[in-house]
């Protein structure tokens, strides 16, 4: 897996990607399926507060997902909100699983972040299993916390610090 910005030329094949998704993603993500919600995906990814790399398979260049950090602060803070999708076709082989990592050096290298936080609805086992792989620490419940849709859901604050990853990265052989 590689990441890599995202770029106008892929417009329709991200958008081909997340329309096949469209029931996977029910109630758990809201990705653009439309030209206008691509283009104003690629505006908010050119804010300061906003980071979005596609998921790409290396075989073949496939983006098979997006991963955003979101609401970046600065100042006191140094942190932001996770967030990503997996496209339907390519859920449940691993992809997310070596993405992420990558993403993290990237956040925290690149962005040099202190802190990356994940809220993931009680019910969505598989993105709870992947932050904990990758080092995350369940930190509580947020009540009603985020409007998808159309109701307000619970979600469950998962967060890495820096030091907490580069932690990991050092026990690794």
């Amino acid at each position: 897996m590689f990441l890599r910005p995202p770029h106008p030329s892929d417009r329709d094949e991200l958008l081909r990607l997340y329309r096949a998704s469209v029931r996977f993603h029910r109630n758990l993500a809201s990705p653009p399926r439309r030209p206008e919600q691509f283009a104003a995906y690629l505006a908010r990814c050119r804010q300061p507060n906003y980071a979005s790399v596609l998921v790409c398979r290396t075989e073949d260049g496939a983006i098979v997902g997006r991963i955003n950090v979101t609401e970046i602060v600065r100042g006191l803070h140094q942190g932001a909100f996770l967030g990503y999708e997996m496209g339907a076709p390519f859920a449940g082989r691993g992809y997310m699983t070596e993405a992420l990592p990558l993403l993290l050096r990237y956040a925290f290298e690149r962005l040099r972040l202190h802190r990356l936080e994940a809220n993931i609805q009680p019910s969505n086992a598989a993105s709870i299993a992947l932050v904990r792989r990758a080092g995350f620490v369940r930190e509580g419940l947020s009540r009603r916390y985020l409007k998808i849709g159309g109701r307000w859901r619970d979600h469950e604050r998962w967060a890495i610090l820096r030091e907490d990853w580069a932690g990991r990265r050092r026990a690794r052989p």
